[in-house]
């Protein structure tokens, strides 16, 4: 198995940055997901209720974040710690820096709705769930591990259900799963052999502690923001493990290094 591409989402729910390599840190790749927009009362916003935030377009220029969006002029905001507040993200509150009023009125204009944009200055402040970790471990404003592997071979086999059964003219791309990494050379659904093991990707180990139930983000066109009814329609009748449409799986950093496209994946145990 090898290491087929790498993603980075420098703010949650938006566009992705693709890489070569990239560094893995405690809480995830570094960059990943470091910044996060939310509603005007601090509560996270994602393409779940936004899928206009596919069209939000960051980029890291200078260790800091530009955004630019059709229609918007493109704003440089610094990476610095300021003044905390406390975002709400699934069930964790947590301190962050809110970025300020040029970031919040560039991003109400660009969704049509209050919106605020707060940067984890502090990615040690949030834990990962301690069902599934270990006190120590912890995860940036990413859903709720450091990072996701999908698997290239799953996806064609999904993409064969589509056809077989509806007529899917085109095939779904990995992107509609929004995964940090993916690995290519395993046999479809191989993933789910990995649960509970240690996968090692290049010099970086890792745990794999759970499987990603999907939501309706898959259904949605990461180039348009356009929303349709797959995959979680053929997922709901193939995928559908303890009423979780499963796709890809949660990993945990056990150290920490440089993985590159090309790296070999090997499972440990």
């Amino acid at each position: 198995m090898r290491l087929a591409s790498v993603h980075t989402y420098p703010i949650k729910g938006c566009y992705r940055l693709d890489h070569q390599r990239a560094r893995v840190e405690p809480w995830g790749l570094a960059g990943d997901r470091r910044w996060l927009v939310t509603d005007d009362d601090g509560r996270f916003l994602t393409q779940r209720e936004e899928p206009r935030l596919t069209q939000l377009r960051p980029s890291i220029v200078d260790g800091g974040l530009r955004l630019a969006m059709a229609g918007q002029p493109e704003l440089y905001l610094p990476a610095q710690p300021g003044d905390l507040e406390p975002v709400i993200i699934w069930r964790d509150t947590i301190d962050a820096t809110r970025v300020g009023e040029d970031a919040d009125a560039w991003l109400s204009a660009a969704l049509s709705r209050k919106a605020r944009l707060y940067y984890l200055d502090d990615p040690t402040r949030r834990a990962t769930d301690e069902t599934y970790s270990q006190p120590t471990d912890r995860v940036s404003f990413a859903d709720g591990y450091p990072l996701l592997v999908t698997n290239a071979a799953s996806l064609a086999a999904l993409n064969d259900w589509l056809v077989e059964e509806n007529g899917e003219p085109d095939p779904l791309p990995m992107t509609r799963f929004r995964p940090n990494v993916v690995v290519e050379g395993a046999p479809a659904w191989a993933e789910d052999e990995w649960l509970g093991r240690r996968i090692r990707i290049g010099p970086v180990v890792f745990r794999a502690p759970k499987p990603c139930d999907r939501c309706v983000v898959t259904t949605t066109d990461q180039e348009t923001g356009e929303r349709g009814h797959e995959p979680l329609r053929t997922l709901a009748r193939h995928r559908n493990i303890d009423r979780k449409l499963l796709f890809g799986l949660n990993l945990i950093p056990d150290g920490t290094g440089e993985i590159a496209v090309g790296d070999e994946v090997a499972l440990l145990d």
